[in-house]
C-alpha cells in the first residue's frame, strides 16, 4: 500500500503499510504486527531487511501508507543515510534507511493522541485521555482518522535543504462501535466526526527544516490541503487548494507569488516538465473527489457530518467553495 522508494546503493525499496481492521481498536487485542509501518525489502527476492512499525495497535486509523524521501544528510554531526516520512499520526520521522533506526520524530502540526515518539523502542507514547472506547464518544482528538497529512506527497529542494509538506489541521470526536465482518461491506466499527483544528484553519503549505527539525514557515488555507507540492530549481513550490486555487510560493520565504483560479478543487500533483520548445510547464489535474472531497463527487448531505467517515463534518460548506469538475491545466513558465 502506498508509495515506493527505491536505493540503488542499498539496494532496497521501502513501503509503507495500511491500518488494521476494523478501526474499533478493541476487537484486535495486540500489536497487530505488519500493519502501519514500513518494510525495507531486498528486491531481487522479497526478503525484508528490517520493519519498523510507526504505530502498534494503531487506534485512529492513522496507518503509514505517505510518501518515503530518501536523503543523505548530516544527523549530530555525521552524514546518513536517512528516510524522511511526514507521517498521519502528526511526526515528520527521520529514520536510517540501512538499519530501520529512527533518528528523530517531531510533530509538524497538532497532535495531541500522543505525546511524542519514545526514540529507544520507536513507539508512540499514548494519551490516555484520547483513547477510544466502546459506546463513548471521545472528543478533540488530534490529528483526525486522515491524519495530519494523507496521501498527497510532499516535495524536496535541494536548493533549500527544505520540504514542502501539504497537509491537514484536523481533529476528531471518536465512539467506537461494535461491528461484525461481513465480505463486501465496510468494516469500520467507529462513528467519527471531523473538524477544523486549533486556530480555525482546516490546512495548510509547510516548509521543514529536517536538519534543524522545525518548521520555517507555514501557508496557512481555509480547507485542508490534499494537493501534492511541487518545488522548481527556480525556488518556487506549487500547491493546488480544495476550493480550486493554484498557488507559487517562494520556497525561501513563503511569499505568494502567484496564483489562478481553476474550475474545481484540487486534489491531483502539480507537474514539470520541459516542452520540445525547451520551456517549462506546469501541469495540474483539476477535479475535487476522493475522501475529502466526497460531499462534493458523491453529492453527500453537508447535514451529516458523519458521512463519509466523518469527512463530512469538515467540510460541510465545500459544495458552496467548488463544484465538481475533471480539467488539466497546463501553465508555461516565463523563458529564462
Amino acid at each position: 500500500m502506498g508509495w515506493i522508494a527505491y536505493d540503488p546503493d542499498l539496494n532496497l525499496i521501502y513501503y509503507g503499510t495500511g491500518n488494521p481492521g476494523p478501526w474499533n481498536h478493541e476487537q484486535r487485542p495486540g500489536d497487530n504486527k505488519w500493519t502501519a509501518g514500513i518494510f525495507a525489502r531486498d528486491p531481487d527476492n522479497g526478503a525484508a531487511k528490517w520493519f519498523y512499525q510507526t504505530f502498534p495497535h494503531d487506534e485512529h486509523d492513522y496507518d503509514s501508507a505517505n510518501e518515503i524521501i530518501l536523503l543523505d544528510m548530516p544527523v549530530d554531526g555525521q552524514t546518513r543515510k536517512v528516510l524522511i516520512r511526514p507521517d498521519r499520526n502528526g511526526y515528520l520521522y527521520v529514520i536510517d534507511r540501512a538499519t530501520g533506526e529512527v533518528l528523530s520524530a517531531d510533530a509538524y502540526g497538532p497532535v495531541n493522541s500522543t505525546k511524542g515518539i519514545d526514540l529507544k523502542t520507536g513507539r508512540p507514547i499514548l494519551n490516555p485521555e484520547k483513547e477510544t472506547k466502546l459506546g463513548q464518544t471521545v472528543r478533540d482528538i488530534c490529528p483526525t482518522a486522515s491524519g495530519t497529512k494523507d496521501w498527497e506527497p510532499s516535495a524536496f529542494s535541494p536548493r533549500t535543504g527544505l520540504i514542502y509538506v501539504p497537509h491537514a489541521n484536523l481533529c476528531m470526536d471518536w465512539e467506537n462501535i461494535q461491528v461484525n465482518y461481513i465480505s463486501g461491506t465496510p468494516y469500520v466499527g467507529a462513528n467519527v466526526r471531523m473538524k477544523a483544528g486549533p486556530g480555525g484553519n482546516r490546512g495548510a503549505l509547510t516548509a521543514w527544516d529536517p536538519v534543524k527539525r522545525k518548521a520555517v514557515s507555514e501557508e496557512k488555507e481555509d480547507l485542508p490541503v490534499w494537493s501534492g507540492a511541487l518545488v522548481t530549481a527556480g525556488d518556487l513550490v506549487f500547491y493546488g487548494t480544495m476550493g480550486g486555487w493554484f498557488k507559487a510560493v517562494d520556497a525561501k520565504s513563503g511569499e505568494l507569488k502567484w496564483q489562478f483560479k481553476t474550475g474545481s478543487g484540487i486534489i491531483g500533483q502539480p507537474v514539470a516538465y520541459r516542452g520540445p520548445n525547451g520551456r517549462e510547464y506546469i501541469a495540474i489535474l483539476s477535479g475535487v473527489g476522493g475522501w475529502a472531497g466526497s460531499i462534493v463527487a458523491g453529492d453527500l448531505d453537508a447535514k451529516d457530518p458523519t458521512a463519509a467517515l466523518g469527512f463530512v463534518g469538515d467540510v460541510p460548506d465545500l459544495k458552496q467553495k467548488t463544484t465538481p469538475g475533471g480539467t488539466l491545466y497546463v501553465f508555461a513558465l516565463p523563458p529564462s
